[in-house]
C-alpha cells in the first residue's frame, strides 16, 4: 500500500483559523517567475495588480520566506499566500462543545454554519471558529455535517490521528441518529426502512432517485406528534448527499424548513436566520479506533420551540 505523505507545512500562520493557499508550481512551464504563473494561474479571479500589491507587501510565501516579485520560477516548488477572505454575515449562534480530550473535539453545531470552508462560507464555518476560539491551528474534521442541519459533529486534535477517526466513518462504523420535523401522516405506516437509488449531479441542487440497485437506505421511526406535526427518528445505514431529506420526501413528508426538498426554493436573503431545516444530527457512537472505547456523544439542541408553524412551510427561529 502507497503510504500518504503530509504535506509541506506552510510558512505561514493562519488567518482568522484559515490555511493559506498553497499551490504547487507545475513540473513544465515557459513562466520566467512566480509572479508571471500566478498571474497566468489565478486569472480573472485576482488581477495582476493585486498580485504584484501582494508580492510587494511581502505575502507570497517560499518554502524559506518571503518571495520577490521576481523570484526565479521553479518547477515542483511550492509558493504560499492567504486568500481575500470573501464577505460573510455572520452566523449569529454558538458552537457548543460536548467533549474534548487531547485527540477529539466534539460540538454542537448550530443550524446555517458551514463544518469546514466551502465556497462563500469560510471565516463562517466551524472549522475555522473553532480553530481559532480554541488556539487549534491543526484541528480537523473526522466527517462533514450539511451547512443547514444543526447538531454533533467530531473534530480530530491529533493531525497523526486524523486518519484514524476518518477512516471509521468512511468505512460506516459510527451509528449515527438524527431526528427531524415535519408533517404527520396517520397513513404512513412507520416505522420502516427506506432504500433506493440516489445520485446528485455536480451543479444541481437537489440530489434525484434513480432507477437501479439501491445505494442509500435509511430506517425511519415516528417518535410523537401533535397538531399535524410529527417529531421522527432517522437512522441512516448509508452516506449519500441529502440522504435522509430525499427519502423524507420520497415518504410525502419533507423536513419541515426544508429549501430544496419538494421544490428548489429562491436563495433565502443574506442574514435571513429565520428558517431552519427542522433536521438535527442527534447522536453519534462507535468505537474508538485509538483506545478502543465505546463513545457516545449527543446533541443538547431542540429542533423547535413550537409545535405550530408559521406562515408557508418553513417554521420560526432556530429552537
Amino acid at each position: 500500500m502507497r503510504r500518504r505523505t503530509r504535506p509541506p507545512i506552510p510558512p505561514l500562520p493562519q488567518r482568522r483559523g484559515v490555511d493559506p493557499v498553497r499551490v504547487r508550481l507545475p513540473g513544465t512551464g515557459t513562466w520566467a517567475t512566480v509572479r508571471d504563473h500566478l498571474v497566468d494561474r489565478l486569472g480573472a479571479a485576482v488581477p495582476p495588480e493585486r498580485v504584484d500589491a501582494m508580492f510587494a507587501a511581502g505575502e507570497v510565501h517560499g518554502s524559506d520566506g518571503p518571495l520577490e516579485p521576481d523570484a526565479a520560477y521553479r518547477p515542483g516548488g511550492h509558493v504560499w499566500f492567504h486568500r481575500e477572505l470573501p464577505a460573510e454575515v455572520p452566523v449569529p449562534f454558538g458552537i457548543e462543545v460536548l467533549h474534548r480530550d487531547d485527540r477529539l473535539l466534539v460540538v454542537d453545531k448550530p443550524h446555517f454554519l458551514a463544518t469546514m470552508p466551502r465556497g462563500v462560507h469560510v471565516v463562517e464555518t466551524a472549522l475555522s471558529r473553532l480553530r481559532h476560539d480554541l488556539a487549534l491551528p491543526e484541528l480537523s474534521p473526522a466527517h462533514r455535517l450539511d451547512r443547514l442541519t444543526a447538531g454533533v459533529v467530531m473534530f480530530v486534535i491529533r493531525p497523526e490521528l486524523r486518519g484514524a477517526y476518518q477512516t471509521i466513518f468512511r468505512d460506516r462504523l459510527v451509528r449515527k441518529e438524527y431526528e427531524a420535523v415535519a408533517r404527520h401522516d396517520p397513513a404512513l405506516a412507520l416505522p420502516r426502512t427506506v432504500e433506493s437509488r440516489i445520485v446528485k449531479e455536480r451543479g444541481e441542487m437537489a440530489a434525484r432517485e434513480v432507477p437501479g440497485e439501491p445505494n442509500a437506505r435509511s430506517h425511519v421511526e415516528l417518535l410523537e406528534h401533535r397538531d399535524g406535526l410529527a417529531r421522527y427518528r432517522l437512522r441512516p445505514e448509508t452516506g449519500r448527499t441529502h440522504q435522509l431529506r430525499v427519502h423524507m420526501n420520497a415518504l410525502g413528508v419533507p423536513i419541515l424548513g426544508d429549501p430544496v426538498y419538494p421544490h428548489v426554493l429562491p436563495p433565502f436573503a443574506p442574514g435571513d436566520f429565520t428558517r431552519p431545516l427542522r433536521l438535527l444530527a442527534r447522536v453519534l457512537e462507535f468505537d474508538d479506533p485509538v483506545t478502543g472505547d465505546r463513545r457516545r456523544f449527543e446533541s443538547r439542541r431542540t429542533l423547535f420551540t413550537r409545535w405550530q408553524p408559521g406562515p408557508g412551510a418553513p417554521d420560526g427561529a432556530p429552537g
